[in-house]
């Protein structure tokens, strides 16, 4: 048949487009990944930055706490 060149070569471009067609599903998909991987670990540093905040006015507390002691110690010992 003087069409077969032609319908082998539609079938080769077929599978060709079929081919990107897989690779940008694979793309889409591992960017959704990336983006949904992304958003968790921002949680999760938005997490560690209220603990660390948390920590951070703890250790002020307990220091001005001590300074308050060691005043009340020093001024103990002047009189």
């Amino acid at each position: 048949s003087t069409l077969f060149p032609y319908t082998t070569l539609f079938r080769s471009e077929q599978s060709e487009v079929q081919a990107l067609a897989d690779k940008l599903d694979r793309l889409i998909e591992r960017c959704q990944k990336l983006e949904r991987d992304n958003a968790t670990l921002r949680e999760l540093q938005d997490d560690w930055n209220r603990e660390r905040a948390q920590l951070v006015q703890k250790n002020d507390h307990a220091k001005h706490k001590i300074e308050a002691m060691i005043s009340r110690l020093r001024a103990l010992e002047h009189h």
